[in-house]
């Protein structure tokens, strides 16, 4: 069972639809504790600021349950947009710890104003993969839709799964172990979105 984690934040009913689009069985939404210990994998979104989402994550009273299954269970979880930023240590955008998950902090863009490129970086863009993945086994030149103006930079490249390039390179995909990571939006992002989150049913 993959568990879309409610928190009170994300586009839930949209990343619902999309696995129901690629039939992938027993998706559920729920922000109840005794749901998510069941669960084989996590989804994790998130729209909004990084303290706003941290805030109501330690409100909801979810977190002991989502360290247990990440960090010792060790099921997949993917983060989405604010939720991958939340698997960072911490954020320039707010003064809360993160989960810590990824050896990471969430910047902000800090772009040449020569450049002349609007913050948030909003639309569809191409990504670089790193390294192979099961998350990202898909056709070349995939693209997926951004809406942000952080990015994550990992202490540990290694955790860096894939960049995309808006003025730099950041990261728009990470991964450690079972806890993985998108800056997109696999759920707006059409077949390259549903094939994504069909490579994550899998895993």
């Amino acid at each position: 069972m993959i568990v879309i984690v409610d928190y009170g934040l994300g586009n839930l009913a949209s990343v619902l639809n999309m696995f129901k689009k690629i039939g992938t069985k027993e998706v559920v939404i729920s922000g109840d504790a005794d749901v998510i210990s069941r669960a084989d994998k996590l989804l994790l979104p998130g729209v909004g600021a990084f303290d706003g989402g941290m805030g109501n994550l330690e409100k909801s009273g979810l977190l002991p349950v989502l360290n247990t299954k990440a960090l010792k269970e060790k099921v997949p979880v993917l983060g989405i947009c604010l939720g991958m930023q939340m698997l960072s240590k911490k954020s320039e955008e707010g003064v809360r710890p993160g989960l810590g998950w990824i050896d990471a902090e969430t910047i902000k863009f800090n772009l040449d104003p020569a450049l002349k490129l609007k913050v948030p970086h909003m639309g569809w863009d191409y990504i670089q993969v790193k390294r192979e993945n099961p998350l990202i086994e898909m056709e070349s030149k995939s693209r997926f839709y951004f809406v942000h103006s952080y990015h994550v930079k990992c202490f540990d490249e290694k955790q860096s799964l894939a960049t995309c390039h808006f003025g730099e390179d950041f990261t728009c995909m990470v991964n450690k172990d079972n806890i993985f990571g998108t800056q997109f939006h696999p759920e707006k992002s059409l077949k390259f979105g549903m094939k994504l989150l069909e490579n994550f049913a899998k895993i």
